[in-house]
């Protein structure tokens, strides 16, 4: 028991470690941004609001950054935050024999920036809860604010970075499952790279659509690889691809097929964004080459948005 309790600690300091590495980064490119006078104080200070009183102002703050800053206290009211992953076998592309910050894969870039989200609600002092699915909703967390409740969810995180799945992916019945547990409303981001053997348009944003039932604001953020699953990046050899969930095969040369598959890609991803603009669904693409700062970006102006 102790040494389950000392190796599930170990794990839980990993992701820790990489998610800390990514907060740091976004902090300090957030000094160049909009966002500036969030970034540094974000855990105990927000910005003060013309008209409130001013008997909270941290004077302190205001010497340091010349910016008014109010202190936050346990008893304001905050948001509550669930984060939904796909944990398909497609997730798990590329394969990575370790993993760090910048050798990711799609689910490890999942992972390690929902550790860095959850550190971030802890913060705000959000509540935050998780749902991880595949086939069907196979976990699921309320959401709630507490350190236990934090470790438990990063503990669900790095398993997602040690074990493989070999899973096939039903969005639609997953999410209609997630919807019905969510009662309070909620601001949701959804991770997935929309990939499954059945792409069917209707039942995808009517689970989406079941998502943002009782008033909830849904993000999905469409993680992909953007140098071989967009732009279909390889050498000029032959190739044999498998498809990981069905296990379908095929033999070609890359160049033979590359423009089609990029058009037919693209297309794909287009008809994805008009889709959630018409049922009021913000999509966000996300190349897991390009870093987090998007995904903590977008948390940002949605939470300030989000009332």
């Amino acid at each position: 028991m102790q040494l389950s309790q000392i190796n599930n600690i170990a794990s839980i300091q990993n992701i820790e470690l990489l998610a800390k590495q990514v907060i740091e980064g976004f902090i300090t490119g957030i000094h160049k941004s909009p966002f500036h006078g969030f970034s540094v104080e974000f855990a105990e200070h927000r910005l003060y609001n013309k008209g409130e009183s001013t008997r909270h102002i941290d004077w302190k703050m205001y010497a340091k950054t010349d910016k008014l800053f109010t202190k936050r206290y346990e008893e304001e009211t905050n948001l509550r935050c669930h984060i939904i992953i796909d944990n398909s076998a497609s997730m798990h592309y590329p394969e990575i024999k370790k993993i760090t910050v910048e050798k990711i894969n799609k689910i490890a870039f999942t992972a390690i920036v929902s550790a860095a989200l959850l550190e971030i609600l802890k913060k705000q002092r959000d509540a935050f809860g998780m749902s991880i699915y595949s086939e069907e909703n196979d976990y699921y967390a309320p959401a709630k604010g507490n350190e236990k409740h934090r470790r438990m969810l990063l503990h669900q995180l790095e398993n997602l970075l040690t074990q493989k799945s070999t899973k096939s992916t039903n969005t639609y019945k997953a999410l209609h499952q997630i919807a019905e547990k969510i009662h309070r409303r909620s601001l949701i981001f959804l991770f997935t790279d929309m990939l499954q053997a059945d792409n069917n348009d209707e039942n995808l944003f009517a689970a989406l659509r079941h998502l943002k039932y009782n008033k909830h604001e849904v993000v999905l953020f469409h993680v992909f690889d953007g140098k071989h699953e967009l732009n279909f990046d390889f050498d000029q050899g032959p190739k044999k691809f498998v498809d990981v969930e069905t296990g379908e095969q095929i033999n070609l040369f890359a160049d033979s097929v590359k423009k089609d598959y990029q058009n037919k890609v693209k297309n794909y991803f287009n008809k994805l964004k008009l889709k959630c603009m018409q049922y009021k669904i913000d999509y966000v693409s996300v190349d897991i080459n390009n870093g987090y700062e998007k995904v903590l970006t977008t948390y940002l102006i949605s939470r300030n948005q989000f009332k």
